[in-house]
């Protein structure tokens, strides 16, 4: 098995692959030896065609958006080369496959094969059964931080399910970096200068002023005898 996977997920116009619906949006995360490299790819593409409603509620992206971007044929290589002979780590793989494969299949490209495949959601049923397996779901289960999720966005997307499928597979490493974690403010810290100690030693002049004091200024305390301050 290759040691470099990448993590994508992809937007649609809708759910049929084979027929008018076409992809929108890729984002991809690269991960080398289950550790993220900080490479990624993310594109916007012109599907040729009108936005329905129910899509955009999900994504976002307006027809009049995504029509200054290229089509999917003017950037299937740029794509295909990022990923390489990876392994591919999708959720609910199957969705995101077919679409990739139907945009390939119509330039007359030959399909990326299951083999190569991973998928996350199956992972997750298998580990987790009977449970809420979405991603909003894995990202509460494991902590990961999906506030910024208000809409999908192929390229967070993909850098939530690279923490999710970490933790899938055994575990965040410590100290791993995700391009996550870019999206943290980061918090300035303030540098307080340590000054040396004072000596607590008092001078003799010090401790004959404090002497004339106590003679003069307490005379009754029980801590207090004559002899003491002599």
């Amino acid at each position: 098995m290759s040691d470099r996977e990448i993590v994508f997920d992809t937007e649609t116009t809708g759910f049929d692959a084979e027929g008018d619906d076409r992809v929108v949006e890729i984002g991809c995360l690269e991960l080398v030896n289950h550790v993220p490299t900080g490479e990624t790819y993310h594109q916007y593409i012109n599907p040729e065609r009108d936005m329905p409603q129910g899509a955009f509620e999900v994504h976002g992206l307006s027809e009049e958006f995504l029509s200054d971007y290229p089509v999917f044929a003017d950037i299937a290589e740029d794509f295909l080369a990022f990923v390489g002979d990876a392994n591919l780590v999708a959720h609910n793989a199957t969705f995101d496959m077919r679409f990739i494969n139907a945009e390939l299949g119509r330039m007359g490209q030959a399909p990326i094969g299951d083999e190569r495949v991973v998928d996350t959601l199956a992972m997750a049923r298998s580990k987790f059964p009977g449970a809420q397996n979405s991603l909003d779901a894995l990202c509460r289960r494991f902590d990961v931080d999906n506030s910024s999720r208000d809409l999908h966005g192929a390229l967070l997307d993909s850098e939530l399910l690279a923490e999710v499928y970490l933790e899938l597979i055994g575990g965040r490493q410590p100290g791993l970096v995700l391009a996550a974690e870019s999206r943290v403010e980061t918090r300035s810290v303030r540098t307080v200068e340590v000054r040396p100690p004072r000596p607590h030693a008092p001078t003799p002049e010090e401790m004959s002023a404090h002497e004339e004091f106590l003679k003069e200024k307490v005379t009754d305390a029980r801590w207090f005898k004559p002899e003491d301050a002599r």
